[in-house]
């Protein structure tokens, strides 16, 4: 079981990488504050397409890894962070410290 201290160095690692993750998003064109554009004059049409797709699947990466990390978040403010969903016990400190968002011990997330 993780001690205050840890759980404080888990927030405050996971609101950093929730950070990070945002303004990636951000410089990636996703939301409001979004800068990538593409030319659609662009002589090679096909290339453009290629982009987009390219940057819509790593917007899709980020978004999902956002989602994680706000889960573990929102896991911590309620108390449950650090314990497996399935079985309730706790997660191995190692597993927490390799996968900061893991929702399962390693024998439950061997079952799925």
């Amino acid at each position: 079981m993780l001690s205050n201290t840890d759980m404080a160095d888990r927030r405050t690692s996971l609101e950093t990488e929730r950070s990070n993750l945002v303004a990636r998003l951000g410089e990636l064109g996703d939301g409001d504050a979004g800068s990538l554009s593409f030319d659609q004059n662009f002589a090679d049409s096909s290339q453009v397409t290629a982009e987009r797709g390219e940057v819509e699947v790593l917007l899709g990466s980020l978004r999902e890894s956002l989602a994680k990390v706000e889960d573990a978040l929102r896991r911590l403010d309620e108390g449950t962070y650090g314990f497996c969903e399935n079985c309730q016990e706790p997660i191995p400190t190692a597993r927490l410290e390799a996968m900061p968002d893991a929702r399962r011990c390693m024998s439950c997330a061997s079952l799925r």
